[in-house]
C-alpha cells in the first residue's frame, strides 16, 4: 500500500518528527496568528497515521473519498492531513534541481533524460501544456540519474545495478523540448564525469548516440557503439520507470499543478530508499 517496507517507513518517520515538531512550533508561533497557542481544532490523527495516508496516496492515488473512509475521517478533511507534510518530506529526501552530488561509487557516468505526465486539460494555455509526442496535454521533469559500480565480489548474473534519481528538475509545460529544458534546468555536476542522453539533447554538451544522416545509413562500427551507448543509457529508463510504481507520478496528475514539483522529489526519494 505504501511501496516501502515498515522499517523503512520507521526511518522516515523518525526523521520526520522533529522537522515537524520544528514546523509546528512556527505556525503557532507566527505572529498573525490570532489565537493562543494551543487553540484550534487539533488533527484527527497522529503524525504517524497521517504519514501512512500520504504514503498510501503516493503510491496508490486514490481519491480523497476513499482515503477519508479507510482512516475513518471526512474526504474534506484528508488535505488539511497530508498537505503540510509534503513540504516536510521534500526537507527530508533533499532531493537537488540543479547542483548534482554523487559518490565514489557513482563515478561511472550521470544520465540525463525527460520524463512527462499527463495532466487535466488547463483552462488556459492550452497550446503550451500539449506535448505532440504524447498526445494529450502533459507535464514534464528533467531525470539524472546516477548509476553505482558493481560489486566485484558478486557475479555478474546475481547483482543488479543499483540507481540513484540524483536530481529532479522543476516541473515543465508538456511543450518543452528536452534540450530547452537542459538548457534553462543548467544542472551542475563533476566536471571529470561522462554524461550521456539520447537523440533529443543534440547540439548539448552530453554525449548522445550516432543519429542516422539524412539519405544514408549508420556504419556497421556505429551501430554498435549505439548499442553499447543504448545499454548504458538503459539506466535512466530503469530510474523513471521504477518510479512510476507510485502512481502519483504515473497516473493523470490531477492536484494543483505548482505542486507537482514537491510530490515529483517526494517520489524520487521514495525510490532512492528503497532501489538505491
Amino acid at each position: 500500500m505504501t511501496g516501502i517496507t515498515p522499517e523503512k517507513f520507521d526511518e522516515i518517520f523518525l526523521q520526520l518528527k522533529p522537522v515537524y515538531k520544528e514546523w509546528n512550533e512556527q505556525r503557532l508561533a507566527r505572529p498573525k496568528r490570532k489565537r493562543k497557542i494551543g487553540g484550534g481544532r487539533p488533527f484527527d490523527l497522529g503524525l504517524e497515521d497521517r504519514l501512512l495516508m500520504l504514503l498510501i496516496y503516493y503510491r496508490t492515488y486514490m481519491t480523497h473519498v476513499l482515503l477519508g473512509f479507510l482512516f475513518r475521517i471526512d474526504d474534506s478533511n484528508v488535505g488539511r492531513n497530508i498537505n503540510p507534510l509534503q513540504p516536510l518530506l521534500a526537507k527530508i529526501f533533499r532531493i537537488p534541481e540543479r547542483k548534482v552530488e554523487i559518490t565514489e561509487d557513482e563515478m561511472i557516468a550521470l544520465f540525463f533524460d525527460g520524463t512527462e505526465q499527463p495532466i487535466n486539460r488547463p483552462k488556459r494555455g492550452q497550446r503550451k501544456w500539449y506535448s505532440g509526442k504524447k498526445k494529450r496535454h502533459t507535464i514534464k521533469h528533467q531525470v539524472v540519474v546516477a548509476r553505482k559500480r558493481k560489486n566485484p565480489g558478486r557475479s555478474r548474473k546475481r547483482q543488479k545495478r543499483k540507481v540513484r534519481i540524483a536530481a529532479v528538475s522543476k516541473s515543465f509545460t508538456g511543450k518543452t523540448h528536452d534540450k530547452k529544458m537542459y538548457e534553462q534546468t543548467r544542472t551542475v555536476s563533476p566536471s571529470q564525469i561522462p554524461k550521456k542522453g539520447d537523440t533529443g539533447y543534440l547540439g548539448t554538451a552530453l554525449e548522445i548516440p550516432w543519429k542516422k544522416p539524412k539519405g544514408r545509413e549508420l556504419t556497421q562500427c556505429q551501430k554498435r557503439s549505439n548499442r553499447r551507448f543504448s545499454s548504458e543509457r538503459v539506466t535512466v529508463e530503469h530510474g523513471i520507470g521504477k518510479m512510476k510504481i507510485w502512481r502519483m507520478a504515473s497516473e493523470r496528475f490531477r492536484n494543483r499543478l505548482h505542486t507537482h514539483t514537491v510530490m515529483f522529489k517526494n517520489v524520487a526519494g521514495l525510490h532512492n530508499l528503497m532501489f538505491a
